[in-house]
């Protein structure tokens, strides 16, 4: 432990120390470098899906079942390496994390590129999924986590913010440039070129990361001490809440796993992302089907994030000003909704109807499924924990994609696996509501004390 005090120290004294640049705290520069790692990392290997799974199924023939099977091995990837992840960013800060893991994506879409049969494919998918968790998620998550607490949600939804803005660039750039049916650049050209550029921005964007205001004499939400104290959410108490549950104490790892509300968070983000994972990979093949082209797909893309990226807005206001969980539940039953609608959509308006209720639904919970964590769990072992939450959560997310492609390749529609993804969905709803802030041990003690002493 005192060599990695040490390096830490190192590191903090080699890099500059961050400046109030135009009067701005730095946490908030930190959430735009947050959102733009997410947009180069996250959205040409997830959201792009779709525009990849038309281009790949007519260039190789491959079935549906065959195509969502590689986002199975993203979350094979993900289950296996999240508390991984969430160790190593624990132990060696964000800033290194992110240096690694976009160098391992840049190489994985180099290879990508060069694809010739379905083993290559999946493996692909598995080496740029590691560099992606590595360097994404789990470690701006966590650096967000330790720069803010009363504007935690605000702050993890700007974040998000960024990055479903550079998806309403990104996907239809992506969608342009490997359509099938005009001759472009192609697939494997942009998938190429897409690596290039992750593998020259990594070392100059790692740069400008900071992993804790604590290392450079700053405290979450540039708050001064005295304020501190006070500064741990729900935010401010919400109403019909006491002043003890105003307050969070640090939980540590095997602390978190004893409590109700890491599995029901787990399992809530869990159902709740499976139908996510489901159409980034089959919306694309899904309205294909029903006789629309590609470019469409891309516009329902761009319709969705665009709502999404509103309503992580909303989302993270609410989730300073109310509890969490039941902002959570409005949203993903908002979001279950949608889904039913896209079950029956066959006209180009219902998919614009879709796109529109399941980006509100998407955007406002995509920053709370984050912030209650850090919320009922603390900030000293908040990558720990959130990695762990993963494996539930990703073994749930295992069988979204190529059961959705099993389904439609035996019954011939997206309809039956679709209606049950949203009542998955709608558990994922339910179980977010029961979650509970946990009591941490410390606060217990503190309780009983004074009774012992009357």
């Amino acid at each position: 432990m005192a060599g990695v005090d040490s390096n830490r120290l190192a590191e903090a004294n080699e890099i500059a120390a961050p400046r109030q640049a135009q009067g701005i705290f730095y946490g908030w520069w930190l959430v735009a470098i947050s959102g733009f790692v997410m947009v180069i990392s996250t959205v040409p290997l997830f959201h792009a899906m779709s525009v990849w799974a038309v281009a790949l199924e007519r260039h190789f023939g491959w079935s549906r079942a065959q195509l969502g099977f590689a986002l199975t091995f993203t979350r094979i990837e993900g289950g296996l390496m999240g508390p991984v992840e969430g160790y190593l960013t624990d132990r060696v800060g964000t800033r290194r994390m992110v240096l690694i893991g976009l160098i391992i994506l840049g190489l994985g879409f180099l290879f990508f590129g060069r694809v010739q049969n379905l083993w290559m494919f999946y493996l692909a998918y598995v080496f740029m999924a590691v560099g992606q968790g590595l360097g994404s998620w789990i470690p701006v998550m966590t650096m967000l986590n330790h720069w803010f607490s009363r504007r935690r949600s605000t702050a993890m939804a700007w974040a998000n913010v960024g990055s479903r803005a550079g998806a309403l660039l990104l996907v239809p750039a992506i969608a342009w440039a490997i359509d099938p049916d005009h001759d472009r650049f192609g697939w494997q050209v942009t998938a190429t070129a897409i690596g290039v550029f992750l593998l020259v921005v990594a070392f100059p964007l790692s740069r400008l990361i900071r992993n804790k205001p604590q290392d450079y004499n700053l405290l979450p939400d540039n708050d001064p001490p005295a304020a501190q104290a006070q500064a741990e959410p729900d935010t401010q108490p919400a109403r019909g809440q006491g002043a003890a549950q105003g307050t969070s104490s640090d939980l540590t790892p095997s602390q978190a796993l004893r409590t109700p509300a890491f599995w029901l968070i787990a399992f809530g983000h869990g159902f709740t992302s499976m139908v996510i994972l489901a159409i980034m990979a089959h919306l694309g093949l899904m309205m294909e089907d029903k006789g629309f082209e590609v470019q469409d797909t891309a516009w329902i893309v761009i319709v969705y994030l665009s709502f999404a990226m509103v309503f992580q807005l909303v989302g993270g206001y609410l989730g300073d000003r109310v509890p969490k969980r039941f902002a959570l539940f409005g949203f993903t039953s908002l979001q279950a909704g949608a889904v039913v609608l896209l079950a029956s959509a066959s006209s180009l308006s219902a998919f614009y109807l879709f796109a529109v209720l399941f980006g509100m639904g998407f955007g406002g919970r995509n920053p709370l499924t984050v912030a209650i964590r850090g919320d009922y769990f603390g900030r000293a072992s908040f990558g720990k924990i959130l990695g762990l939450s993963t494996v539930p959560m990703n073994l749930l997310l295992l069988i979204a994609a190529p059961l959705a492609g099993y389904m439609r390749d035996v019954q011939g529609t997206y309809t039956q696996a679709f209606y049950l993804l949203a009542a998955l969905n709608f558990v994922g709803a339910v179980l977010f509501l029961l979650a509970r802030r946990p009591v941490a041990p410390q606060r217990a003690v503190e309780v009983v004390a004074p009774q012992a002493s009357d």
